[in-house]
């Protein structure tokens, strides 16, 4: 079972998360959701097209400009409380690498920390245990925070990702974070050329044996891109197909750019996996 705020996702469960980022130089929208009133019309959008969650960044995860934790906080503190307040039991996320960042967005109504930068603040696990929090436990290869692989070199990329991953998790635990609150992430192209990507998506079902549920972070990523010579813009049908197969094998957690299609693939998941009926079955049966 996985507990996030109010809401619990039993086996079979699939959940959708939202991207959200308040950044002005976010890689695939440029900054669309940078202002309140945008970001705060994402989110219901976002809702309504059927997100369980929703992720809510406040730094750029590549090179750019700095961010100090001071401006981090600006971006997405108070809308953290104003998105607390208009969905009472939406499950909010937040990507940060800060403990600082973790603990004060925890206090808002943050329910999961979604820490893409693999422990880089050793006090990350504490700070989440600390208000009750989730924790998002990923892999990048030993990358520090804002920075892109370069080389990387695995004898056996999942392996590592497995290995890194579930000592994160068991660390989080000793530290006080609710087990069932914890999701493990291979973190796709963070630490990863585009064939070390590749292997971790078709190898999903290897991380999902390990107990941890497994989210995946896939939506219009560089390995899609390269795999079919795509720019990011035109992403959106390998994304799809990607979140599919790594459903069927096993992932629970999806983080998506287009909220609506992922919800109707993976619906058609837990259907082949009979772990929901069809919606009806109408046809030639009248």
């Amino acid at each position: 079972m996985l507990r996030l705020g109010e809401r619990s996702f039993g086996p079979g469960e699939f959940a959708v998360m939202a991207i959200v980022n308040r950044t002005p130089d976010s890689f695939f929208d440029g900054g669309a959701t940078y202002a309140d009133e945008a970001a705060l019309a994402a989110i219901d959008q976002a809702v309504a097209d059927g997100a369980d969650i929703v992720d809510v960044g406040g730094v750029k995860a590549g090179y750019g400009e700095p961010v100090s934790e001071t401006e981090e906080l600006r971006r997405i503190l108070d809308f953290v409380a104003a998105v607390r307040d208009r969905h009472h039991d939406l499950v909010i996320s937040v990507d940060t690498y800060r403990s600082g960042v973790a603990k004060r967005v925890g206090e808002a109504g943050a329910n999961l920390i979604n820490d893409t930068w693999s422990g880089a603040d050793p006090d990350l696990a504490a700070a989440a245990a600390e208000v009750g929090a989730g924790l998002v436990c990923s892999h990048v290869g030993g990358l520090k925070p804002r920075t892109d692989p370069h080389r990387m070199a695995y004898e056996d990329v999942v392996a590592d990702v497995i290995r890194t991953t579930t000592t994160l998790a068991e660390r989080a635990v000793a530290a006080g974070v609710r087990p069932d609150g914890i999701v493990i992430d291979p973190t796709h192209d963070f630490g990863k050329n585009t064939l070390h990507s590749l292997e971790v998506t078709r190898r999903v079902d290897e991380l999902v044996a390990t107990g941890w549920p497994v989210l995946v972070a896939m939506s219009n990523k560089d390995f899609l891109g390269e795999t079919l010579d795509l720019p990011s813009g035109r992403r959106g049908p390998a994304t799809l197909a990607a979140v599919t197969i790594a459903g069927w094998l096993g992932a629970r957690v999806f983080r998506v750019h287009d909220v609506a299609a992922a919800r109707q693939a993976l619906d058609l998941v837990a259907v082949l996996h009979r772990a929901k009926p069809p919606a009806y079955t109408r046809r030639s049966l009248a």
